[in-house]
């Protein structure tokens, strides 16, 4: 298998629950099935409670307790790996370490030399265009600066797979446009697959290949949608934004349109005078 075959991934009929003070399991996700080939990317994206970021902590193996199969490459995943990083929406940086020193952290149990992994610091550092920032602390960056920090370690020991578990919901509007054409331009250059849990339905059309529709309560999988429109790519492509509109009625509220109904006659309302 070539590094370019790698980095699939098969979910298959997943089930995870927690116990809660009423003897009552709590479903959190139901029977999910995906597959994800090399190198897609893929977005998740729903409401509150659909248990996308559940499920992202299954897939990077931070929680192991589940029912069904995941499998990473045709093996189970089996705890936590080098081959699957992670970006949470908190850019998890140690204030008292240099940009450098942050992006080491992820190298401490790998065999390489002090001046290895200098130059692999190096270059991921390059990659999120943050050489000239490398002696700083996170103190003296931007959010977004952090957290492309963050991207950099987590793609420092070369992963297969990447998770971001809503990476930009902290970050104001420019910023965060500019995160997600940097996150495209880095995913083009690394030929890796990747996996973003977001609530920002435009967030997640104009990154995914496909966008995995979620409804909760329990969460499970309402439907999958092909986004057709090659990389690199314009927020003012109209066929991403009928795809946005599309998806957006998933989570329209029935009971709201009754504000636009037709209005009754005067005579049909009640009044205290």
């Amino acid at each position: 298998m070539t590094q370019q075959d790698l980095g699939s991934v098969s979910i298959q009929h997943l089930y995870k629950k927690y116990p809660s003070q009423n003897n009552e399991d709590l479903v959190v996700l139901e029977d999910i099935n995906l597959d994800i080939q090399p190198g897609e990317f893929i977005s998740i994206v729903g409401s509150s409670g659909c248990g996308k970021s559940t499920l992202l902590r299954l897939l990077v193996g931070l929680e192991n307790q589940y029912r069904g199969n995941i499998l990473v490459d045709g093996e189970k995943a089996i705890g936590t790996s080098l081959n699957r990083g992670i970006v949470f929406q908190d850019h998890r940086l140690f204030p008292w370490l240099s940009v450098r020193e942050n992006v080491r952290i992820a190298l401490h149990k790998s065999n390489l030399t002090r001046a290895e992994e200098d130059k692999l610091i190096d270059e991921h550092l390059e990659l999120v265009n943050l050489s000239n920032f490398k002696n700083a602390y996170p103190s003296q960056l931007s959010g977004g600066m952090n957290q492309r920090v963050a991207i950099a370690r987590s793609l420092v020991n070369r992963p297969q797979i990447l998770l971001l578990d809503e990476p930009f919901g902290a970050l104001d509007a420019l910023t965060r446009q500019n995160l997600q054409d940097e996150l495209q331009r880095i995913w083009q250059t690394e030929k890796i697959t990747m996996i973003i849990v977001t609530h920002d339905v435009e967030e997640a059309v104009f990154l995914g290949d496909r966008v995995v529709v979620m409804q909760p309560h329990p969460g499970r999988i309402k439907r999958i949608v092909d986004v057709p429109v090659p990389h690199p790519r314009k927020r003012e492509d109209v066929r991403l934004h009928n795809i946005k509109n599309n998806i957006l009625q998933d989570f329209s509220d029935p009971s709201k349109e009754v504000l636009f109904q037709k209005p009754r006659h005067f005579s049909d309302y009640q009044f205290a005078w």
